[in-house]
């Protein structure tokens, strides 16, 4: 008995041993870096790409590349809140103030409450909020909880290219971010988009999205496990009262576009007075 718990505990040491060097092949693949990239490829961005791709190093290179790419041309770190401040007037999309039960970040999103028809902006958008998020993420998270209110949705209010680009956003330049989604009160209609959506979705990522139906004690409690009452809203079945406020909210992230830019090295630092000899 004794044996086979010691047993159990190399072969721990040994897939985390295994674990890091594939971080170290991946890094020396993806070869030098400078500049938001190397700030960007931490041992931490390379530990999810690699377990985005189930620990292959060539497919994680390969999604890492692009990703690289994207963020090269896209610039997601220099995206301010006065360029996307219209389209989060509504609360449509916004980093809430409370935390899950783990402490994660939490994204709310109210579909129903679009208030803009730009595809890019929209996207651009949702960008700064994941962005955002990251850097608020407590020390000891690494992932973020999506809570999607779905009340007085309609086709409309969800073109199909924006889900699959949100989608693919998602998934490919922002791997193991999203620890599971809730999808609360969706309509009947909803189940035809769903179909469709779907198909945009990885396996991992479709596995994390979950069903809330406010008059369903199961999918209820699934809340409740995940989420303290207090704090939840009560458009997902909580006793908070709080509203989103924008003009308190435009504050915050104005405040926090200094963070932002001082995080990414993107402002000019104060010159130092020069100390006496």
């Amino acid at each position: 008995m004794f044996r086979k718990k010691h047993n159990s505990h190399g072969n721990q040491e040994h897939d985390a041993n295994d674990k890091e060097q594939k971080i170290k092949e991946l890094r020396v693949a993806i070869g030098p870096l400078s500049g938001s990239s190397l700030t960007f490829c931490t041992d931490a961005y390379l530990r999810r790409y690699l377990e985005a791709r189930n620990w292959n190093v060539e497919k994680s290179k390969k999604m890492l590349e692009e990703t690289l790419k994207w963020r090269s041309t896209y610039k997601p770190e220099e995206i301010r809140w006065h360029e996307v401040a219209t389209e989060s007037e509504t609360g449509k999309l916004y980093r809430a103030n409370f935390h899950d039960r783990e402490g994660r970040t939490v994204i709310v999103m109210r579909p129903a409450k679009q208030n803009t028809s730009s595809h890019d902006n929209q996207l651009r958008h949702l960008v700064y909020v994941l962005e955002n998020a990251i850097l608020s993420l407590p020390e000891d998270q690494e992932q973020m909880v999506c809570l999607i209110d779905f009340t007085g949705w309609s086709l409309s209010n969800s073109p199909i290219k924006t889900a699959r680009e949100t989608a693919n956003i998602l998934q490919c330049h922002y791997p193991e971010r999203l620890a599971v989604g809730f999808l609360y009160n969706p309509p009947r209609i909803f189940e035809t988009f769903w179909k469709v959506v779907k198909y945009f979705l990885d396996p991992k990522t479709f596995l994390k999205a979950k069903f809330i139906y406010p008059k369903n004690k199961e999918s209820m409690e699934l809340m409740r496990k995940h989420f303290d009452l207090d704090v939840l809203p009560v458009e997902f079945g909580g006793r908070n009262q709080v509203q989103y406020n924008h003009e308190e909210f435009s504050k915050m992230m104005i405040a926090e576009d200094t963070i932002t830019a001082s995080f990414w090295s993107l402002e000019e630092k104060t010159p130092q007075p020069e100390v006496a000899s």
